[in-house]
């Protein structure tokens, strides 16, 4: 038995999601979508008035105001200004506009109301994208019965945004369906990274923002990372760049990550937190590994001192985009290198004047060396040229810009400036900021994976509904977190999987659970009240009818209940007006016109076969109008024909007993024993308490004078349906060819005594010789 997945945590960023989610799908009108994900929300938490108003709203617009109404009428000890303001939608939709006056008055009584989360102010899609028209072509293309084009659209809108639930149940109308681990792929787990774990590579890159696969980005087509480019800061660092985020946030709720701008499009950002290496060639160099300066600047750092202006001014040539050579402080050449960093940090690019006038001026400090250095000035440019020359060892690279390019000081620098409003937070700063939007990208995609995961167990129950391997689907509804269990649509599932299997009490349990948790409930009624007329239920089908009636008098789900109850009462012809009153209420109704049929099949066949074939225009895959067709043709003992119609239903409901045994009738009818005794084999594996089935398997068994096996079928059946004539009779017959005299009479005198009528075929049994081929006597004959 497989166990129940663990509940899900309720956490702020997984209410952000589904709000998100479902108002992406309503403003799309794709409503199944909408209220697939907000019943999943509420049944979270069903405490959250932000979840109840969602939930609401989304049945609203669904067109089901009674169970809107119904979800938000909550005692007034726990009734919210939000809850009221939808009672009075819901009211105006049905007409109650009185009560929707004094609802709006409540509203106004209430100044300082505040809307939830989901309810509150938002910027609407102005038009749809990609994968939402996919959706939209894939709904026509399936109500024109083009379903090779409606696929194809499906597939691809689930390509471009997987969270569509309506573009996968179109292909589950279509029946041909990809595995789930096609469509959905298994994802990791998302591991929270913790700060040792994260290198100083890490730190500058953008930050996901948890926007995750599903939630839609203004501009970028859903990738928060399409548009991002690492530009290069022309003018002093101010911190953190912005949110890469939609500005939508109202809309979308994303939250804004921050991360630090590279100091140069060419300086990898590690060498931004390495300390500066030490490179005695130049002076240029002791301040550590820098970006790559404009030529006239390097000349600048690396020229030796001298006595004379005019030789400085001769040897440096001011550079074409900073101007004149500035002048600098005289400085001790034997400082160290620190003093000589700190001076330098304070110079944000060449060409700028120092930040404060305690700082050295370079100009001073080359008229300090004195004359006996002007001799190594061209010994210094050499060493100058050749450090350029070999720059690219310290990871520098050279701009193609020349000296167009503008200098920017490498983050290193920066954080030994003084405290500044253009100075970025230490990197201490930077490593709490960065843990903080780790937890929060973290959080976010643990919400977008429950969500995935959770739509992915529900894609697998769905899958196997659809093609109705009912026993796989039960499992998979076993295996769903324990609040999505009690909601009304998976209890309704698990009615609609028991009522496949032919287990009819527990298929009403499942329905009498939907119904007590959703009352007003319309969707999958019509095959609640179907279950009620296989079960005799007179007075809850009668119940079941009025109810579905005042809830909605122009749905087909209430007007097929009512057609079942004058069907059960035995009053076909007003059966007959109710199928034909939900047909006209829904030509798409396959349903309505399949019981159309049946009713109509004893009186009129060919009038039978046109609301079969009608049936099978609204719904290809409705495996009843199939069955309905070929016991048609069976009546009018047009084998081939029964067994082509037969055959199709039972492709489209492989593990139906009724369909093989219809099969394996056909079979029996044209004399391929073997092939007969095969299907009624496989039927009674998948549905061992069939009492038609094995009935048939045990004539089959007789016609083969295997009469011990039909025995054995017979005598189960006689346990469970003591007063059939047809087994009783059937079974004396197995008795008689047996040798067995004395239980051949007993059984007669019972079936003498439970239908007077077959005395003939009694005497006829009676003087048949023992040896004779007895195979085909049987009383129900016609």
């Amino acid at each position: 038995m497989p166990q129940d997945a663990p509940p899900a945590v309720l956490t702020p960023q997984l209410c952000q999601r589904y709000s998100s989610l479902v108002w992406y799908f309503l403003d799309a009108d794709l409503h199944k979508s909408a209220l697939f994900y907000a019943e999943r929300y509420f049944v979270l938490d069903q405490k959250n008035h932000d979840a109840r108003h969602l939930y609401a709203t989304a049945l609203l617009q669904a067109g089901q105001p009674h169970s809107a109404h119904k979800l938000v009428n909550i005692p007034l000890d726990n009734r919210c200004t939000g809850c009221v303001d939808i009672i009075a939608k819901c009211c105006m939709k049905l007409g109650r506009h009185r009560q929707a006056r004094g609802a709006l008055d409540v509203c106004l009584q209430d100044p300082d109301y505040t809307p939830t989360q989901s309810m509150s102010a938002r910027i609407a899609r102005a038009s749809p994208d990609d994968a939402i028209r996919h959706c939209q072509a894939g709904n026509t293309a399936l109500k024109g019965n083009l379903h090779e084009s409606a696929a194809r659209s499906y597939i691809r809108a689930l390509e471009l945004n997987p969270m569509l639930w309506e573009a996968f149940e179109g292909l589950c109308a279509i029946g041909d369906i990809p595995p789930v681990e096609t469509l959905f792929p298994v994802r990791p787990m998302p591991v929270l990274q913790k700060s040792s774990e994260i290198g100083p590579s890490k730190l500058s890159i953008p930050v996901a923002t948890g926007a995750g696969f599903f939630t839609p980005d203004a501009g970028n087509g859903g990738n928060l990372f399409r548009g991002w480019k690492p530009e290069l800061r022309k003018d002093v660092l101010t911190g953190p760049r912005d949110s890469i985020a939609t500005t939508d946030s109202s809309f979308y709720g994303e939250p804004s990550f921050q991360g630090p701008v590279r100091a140069s499009r060419s300086q990898p950002t590690t060498l931004a937190v390495q300390p500066p290496a030490v490179r005695p060639l130049s002076s240029a160099d002791e301040a550590g590994p820098v970006t790559k300066k404009l030529r006239s600047t390097v000349r600048q750092r690396t020229a030796p001192p001298s006595t004379k202006a005019g030789d400085i001014q001769h040897q440096l040539k001011p550079s074409k985009s900073t101007g004149a050579i500035p002048e600098t402080v005289p400085d001790d050449r034997t400082k160290s290198s620190k003093t000589t960093t700190a001076s330098r940090s304070n110079t944000i690019g060449a060409g700028r004047p120092a930040a404060g006038g305690s700082s050295t001026r370079r100009s001073t400090r080359l008229q300090s060396g004195g004359s006996k250095l002007a001799k190594t000035v061209r010994d210094r440019r050499r060493v100058a040229a050749k450090t350029r020359s070999q720059s690219h060892d310290s990871g520098i690279e050279e701009e193609p810009g020349g000296s167009d390019q503008p200098v920017v000081a490498p983050p290193a620098l920066f954080a030994q400036h003084t405290h500044s409003e253009s100075s970025p937070p230490t990197s201490a700063a930077w490593t709490a900021e960065q843990e903080h939007a780790t937890q929060e990208a973290y959080e976010n995609d643990l919400a977008d994976y429950h969500i995935y995961e959770v739509m992915r167990k529900f894609a697998s129950a769905s899958r196997a509904m659809a093609l109705y391997d009912c026993r796989l689907c039960l499992d998979e509804l076993e295996t769903l977190p324990a609040q999505h269990k009690r909601s009304a649509s998976v209890m309704a599932m698990l009615g609609k999987a028991h009522y496949e299997l032919g287990q009819y009490p527990e298929a009403e349990r499942a329905f009498e659970a939907a119904r007590n948790l959703e009352p007003h409930r319309l969707w999958d009624m019509e095959v609640y009240s179907t279950l009620l007329w296989h079960l005799q239920r007179n007075v809850r089908l009668s119940f079941l009818a009025q109810e579905l009636l005042s809830t909605d008098p122009k749905s087909p789900q209430a007007w097929i209940a009512v057609g079942n109850c004058f069907s059960l009462q035995k009053e076909k012809t007003q059966a007959l007006t109710c199928f034909r009153r939900a047909a006209q209420l829904d030509p798409t109704c396959a349903y309505a016109y399949t019981l159309s049929g049946h009713e109509s099949i004893d009186e009129d066949l060919s009038k039978a076969i046109s609301f079969f074939q009608s049936a099978l225009r609204a719904d290809a895959r409705h495996y009843n109008a199939w069955y309905g067709l070929g016991t048609c043709y069976m009546r009018m003992s047009r084998l081939r024909l029964a067994d082509y119609h037969f055959k199709k239903a039972s492709q489209i409901h492989p593990q139906n007993a009724v369909l093989l045994g219809c099969v394996g009738v056909v079979r029996e009818r044209c004399g391929e024993y073997d092939k007969a005794l095969e299907l009624f084999n496989r039927a009674i594996e998948f549905s061992p308490e069939n009492a038609l089935v094995r009935y048939h398997r045990a004539k089959i068994l007789i016609a083969m004078k295997k009469y011990t096996a039909a025995v054995q079928d017979l005598e189960t059946l006689r346990d469970t349906s003591p007063d059939e004539s047809n087994v009783l009779f059937q079974l004396a017959k197995a008795y008689r060819l047996l040798g067995d005299d004395v239980k051949f009479t007993q059984l007669l005198a019972e079936v003498r005594d439970v239908a007077p009528k077959s005395v003939a075929k009694i005497r006829k049994l009676v003087d048949t010789v023992k040896d004779a081929d007895v195979g085909e006597e049987v009383m129900d004959e016609g």
